[in-house]
């Protein structure tokens, strides 16, 4: 880490990239945004936007599962936890009667207050309370490689999988009679959703996460025509936000992700004033 530490100083003479916790949150949001702007567009193409919520303030009762089983490490109880659920919400969603934001509007209230009670219970919740606006000045080197294992894992399911997640999620009947097996094509997104979220929430926060993978994709939407478009303007978008987020956080002192969402939200709205304005004339 040392020579890429000594690379940065060198392309980045500023204050705020002087701290070595700066550089390493530096480099864990040009990990992850990849991550977050690629799957987000996913995410709100397939209108699952609460799903994503859902498995993030879940957590929460896999930390507590964590804590009953004698799991020392959160995070491997998280991602547990959330595979589970996001396998089960999928498979009641595509076998059940009920709408999709019905079922997953039950298993994330059901999983958050189990949570909630477990940890409160046993007297952990604050200990854990961090998770829920998130840290990401205290990511280390070695989480930072776990994040970027996570980008080349997603990287691998859109090359072999992107197509035929796009022509499920335009149009079911039609993936099924191309013999496309939907069910596993949305449980790959689901478990790939679910495991993406957790492993960010340590740094992100669980109560801002949806947004980091909703708002870059929703502002690209606005203006792409093309899903090339649509993903690369994703990308960049969750880039700038990242990025600007971290800088502006630095110098006002503030929650670094909860400031990414606030310069994210600027830019979906001026994306919408543009597309908006594009409509008109």
């Amino acid at each position: 880490m040392e020579s890429i530490y000594s690379f940065m100083n060198l392309i980045l003479p500023f204050e705020w990239a002087s701290t070595e916790f700066m550089k390493n949150a530096l480099l864990a949001i040009i990990v992850v945004c990849p991550l977050f702007g690629t799957l987000g567009t996913a995410v709100v193409s397939n209108k699952m936007s609460f799903f994503s919520d859902a498995i993030g303030h879940s957590s929460l009762t896999g930390i507590a599962l964590g804590v009953i089983l004698g799991i020392r490490e959160p995070t491997v109880a998280m991602v547990g936890f959330s595979l589970i659920l996001g396998f089960t919400i999928i498979s009641v969603k595509l076998k059940g009667k009920a709408s999709a934001d019905t079922i997953i509007g039950v298993f994330s209230s059901a999983s958050v207050a189990l949570g909630i009670v477990l940890l409160s219970s046993s007297g952990n919740f604050g200990k854990y309370q961090r998770y829920l606006v998130g840290d990401i000045l205290s990511i280390r080197p070695g989480e930072i490689a776990l994040l970027l294992l996570a980008t080349l894992a997603l990287l691998l399911v859109w090359i072999f999988f992107y197509n035929k997640m796009l022509i499920t999620n335009l149009h079911l009947t039609f993936a099924k009679s191309r013999g496309i097996r939907t069910f596993w094509i949305e449980q790959i997104f689901a478990l790939v959703t679910a495991a993406t979220v957790t492993l960010s929430i340590r740094w992100t926060g669980l109560l801002v996460i949806n947004s980091l993978l909703v708002l870059p994709a929703a502002a690209s939407r606005l203006l792409s025509r093309t899903s090339r478009q649509y993903l690369c303007s994703s990308i960049v978008i969750s880039f700038a936000s990242g990025i600007l987020g971290l800088i502006l956080s630095y110098y006002i002192g503030s929650a670094s992700g909860a400031t990414i969402v606030i310069v994210n939200t600027v830019i979906f709205a001026l994306c919408f004033l543009a597309s908006t304005i594009k409509r008109h004339f």
